[in-house]
């Protein structure tokens, strides 16, 4: 078996959805949640996000094939490296994303990554898949990750030419029907393509 480690891009902590979670009036269940005991960073990180995320964290979650001992799935951060989608934050950690921008020029951001990529690399056996999740056409995430994982770090060859939201859609649908997409190396890889077709809408399943 292929061990496969999946490490997720995160959502924006600027926009809108964020600016709802962190106001002091906020009643929904999250809110509240956050303000006292905190959520998982997974959870968080999907509702910022909505499709996206959920269709990255639902994928990786369902064909991850880590080592004994290993996670499967990290979430890569502003200001922490890579932390798992099930360690809890509050207010104030979602606060604290916000402050560090996402750039491979800054330190306060690349060196926990940095890190924290080369600690995994200790821990997995030789010939194990690294899969990003995320953005591969800029170098906020790839000029920090590469320089660790070299070839072993892939991404899904369909996201060329995908914005966010069908990446989000494409892995939902692979996901549901348990068949998994096909990894390239990043290293050497067309990053930016042809606008790919439009991906029918998604149905919702009924309960039963």
């Amino acid at each position: 078996m292929t061990h496969r480690v999946f490490l997720l891009s995160p959502a924006s902590c600027a926009g809108k959805r964020c600016q709802l979670l962190l106001e002091q009036s906020a009643a929904f269940e999250l809110a509240l949640r956050m303000r006292r005991e905190g959520a998982p960073l997974g959870e968080v990180m999907s509702f910022l996000s909505a499709l996206y995320f959920r269709g990255k964290l639902t994928y990786a979650q369902r064909f991850a094939t880590p080592p004994e001992e290993c996670p499967g799935v990290f979430v890569i951060t502003s200001d922490r490296g890579l932390v798992t989608p099930e360690t809890a934050i509050t207010l104030r950690d979602v606060r604290a994303f916000a402050r560090v921008p996402i750039d491979a020029g800054e330190l306060r951001y690349a060196r926990p990554l940095r890190d924290d990529a080369q600690a995994l690399r200790a821990r997995l056996p030789p010939g194990a898949q690294i899969v990003l999740l995320g953005s591969i056409a800029t170098p906020k995430y790839v000029d920090v990750l590469l320089a660790t994982f070299g070839r072993a770090l892939l991404f899904p060859g369909d996201f060329v030419g995908r914005g966010d939201m069908s990446r989000g859609g494409l892995l939902l649908r692979a996901a549901r029907a348990d068949v998994e997409l096909a990894y390239r190396p990043i290293d050497g890889s067309e990053r930016c393509g042809r606008r790919a077709a439009r991906l029918p809408a998604l149905t919702r399943r009924r309960s039963a």
